[in-house]
């Protein structure tokens, strides 16, 4: 499934709107200080995965403010060797700053359980994608690799917007983190709850299904509640907007 175009349009205003999942100190940023025009692209044809669309948006919307100019985007930095180093999302040109940026972005979804954030699907973990945005991602633009196949490119900047939505369980409370890795996590993002399947029954409401490119900015119409989920996670919400992963019993191990 892709996204219709209002749902493209309500996406980017949530991009544009929502804070990062970290307070705002280098290199994290946010779009909601940018004058923001609104989106005019009549359909995406692009890959209708989640990470994509929400590239193709960051993208539209940075580059369409009078602040940014897109130099290059998604560059493939390999080694001599011809081994793929990874790739770089955005190479801006800040026209106030007369400085040219280097920018990672990525939306996440997060549940905590025994003090780890860990994705739905539990290999993935914010600390462990935090420090390979930090350490790997963002450093690509100055290795040796990037500046021989760019060298005009040379002492860039480096910016990530980290974005989604973080869950506890309320039939399971624990103490939150302040930080991952030492950086202090906006608390305004965690919204949203999990649970496990046997607790399904204490969510006391109806949930509706989300397809992932709609994880971000829900449903705006409700058909048919979903039935308890049996061996897999589910990700949904209620009428009323509270969003909910209902994972197995085994996870996060299973």
């Amino acid at each position: 499934m892709g996204l219709r175009m209002h749902s493209l349009q309500r996406f980017y205003h949530w991009i544009s709107t929502t804070p990062s999942l970290f307070e705002l100190k280098s290199p994290f940023e946010q779009l909601s200080s940018l004058s923001i025009s609104p989106y005019i692209e009549e359909e995406y044809q692009g890959n209708p995965r989640l990470g994509f669309i929400y590239q193709h948006l960051c993208t539209q919307l940075l580059t369409q403010c009078d602040k940014y100019s897109l130099l290059k985007e998604e560059i493939q930095i390999n080694k001599p060797c011809g081994q793929t180093l990874g790739a770089i999302d955005l190479l801006l040109h800040n026209h106030e700053l007369k400085r040219n940026e280097h920018w990672e972005v990525a939306i996440k979804f997060y549940l905590l359980h025994g003090g780890t954030w860990y994705g739905p699907n539990a290999h993935d973990q914010l600390d462990k994608k935090l420090a390979r945005m930090l350490s790997h991602q963002l450093k690509m633009s100055s290795t040796d690799e990037f500046i021989s196949q760019y060298p005009n490119y040379n002492d860039l900047s480096e910016h990530l917007l980290i974005q989604g939505r973080l869950y506890i369980n309320p039939f399971s409370p624990e103490t939150i983190p302040d930080t991952c890795l030492g950086l202090f996590i906006n608390q305004s993002q965690i919204t949203g709850y999990w649970c496990y399947q046997s607790q399904w029954e204490q969510i006391g409401e109806p949930l509706y299904e989300l397809e992932k490119p709609l994880w971000a900015i829900g449903l705006q119409e409700f058909i048919d509640p979903i039935n308890k989920p049996n061996g897999r996670f589910v990700h949904a919400q209620t009428k009323s907007g509270q969003f909910w992963f209902v994972v197995p019993d085994t996870w996060p191990k299973g």
